[in-house]
């Protein structure tokens, strides 16, 4: 048995998540069916990340584990043929130790959370960035995003339905920036909560139009209270972007 590192770029759109589900298509059903009709057997999918309906990945690390005698390139150009016309492709495959697990070897995930800002609507970013007419102040906003930045209790952008065992968690880092119209948020940490990223980028979209300050960004973190959530920002401009490994570069 050989155990094979994937990295996977896709479009969440058409899927219901990354994670198989009962009511719709996923990203990982679609990897695994391609899986079986290049190897002929049953290979389960392990990702690092578990992302939501219409949440995309620029570079989601998984693995499967192979019986079939097969090189990392053929079974990377095989895949990616039985794949289509899913928007999934996989940018890159390599063997890697069976101790090596994509999910729990992970040390580190990085999120990007791109905003398009301008009155005009989204023509060629459709489904994949958040369109908010007003404009944005990308420097009040960041200023803010420090108070969530460190070891906290984030129960109050937390989803009702996360199954994480503790709401605390360490935010390594969160930057806002401003790119022409695009106004970008990126968000490093170990681990993240259900919809923790979203929620940050939805009270700081509150900032960016001046009807939060930093100040109630922080009264939002201390009520620990889900209740004094400002509001989820959509899935369509979510990515993820990368997850890290002991030895690999950061």
């Amino acid at each position: 048995m050989t155990r094979f590192a994937l990295t996977l770029e896709y479009d969440g759109g058409p899927f219901m998540g990354l994670q198989r589900q009962p009511h719709g298509a996923s990203v990982q059903q679609a990897v695994e069916e391609a899986a079986f009709a290049v190897l002929g057997e049953q290979a389960t999918l392990h990702a690092a990340g578990r992302t939501d309906t219409g949440v995309h990945a620029l570079a989601m690390r998984a693995h499967i584990d192979v019986a079939k005698a097969i090189t990392p390139f053929r079974l990377m150009e095989a895949l990616n043929a039985r794949l289509r016309p899913n928007p999934i492709a996989v940018l890159a495959c390599e063997t890697v130790p069976d101790d090596w697990h994509a999910r729990f070897s992970c040390i580190g995930r990085r999120y990007r959370y791109r905003i398009v800002n301008r009155r005009a609507p989204l023509a060629l970013a459709t489904g994949r960035a958040w369109p908010i007419a007003r404009p944005l102040a990308a420097n009040a906003m960041n200023d803010a995003a420090q108070v969530l930045v460190g070891h906290h209790d984030f129960t109050t952008f937390r989803s009702a339905h996360c199954q994480a065992l503790s709401p605390l968690k360490t935010l390594d880092a969160l930057a806002v920036r401003r790119e022409g119209e695009e106004v970008l948020i990126e968000a490093a940490a170990r681990s993240f909560l259900h919809h923790q990223v979203r929620s940050m980028v939805g009270c700081l979209a509150l900032v960016g139009q001046g009807k939060w300050t930093r100040a109630d960004l922080a009264v939002a973190l201390e009520a620990r209270d889900r209740a004094h959530l400002g509001f989820n920002a959509p899935p369509d401009g979510l990515y993820f972007v990368a997850a890290i490994y002991p030895g690999e570069n950061q």
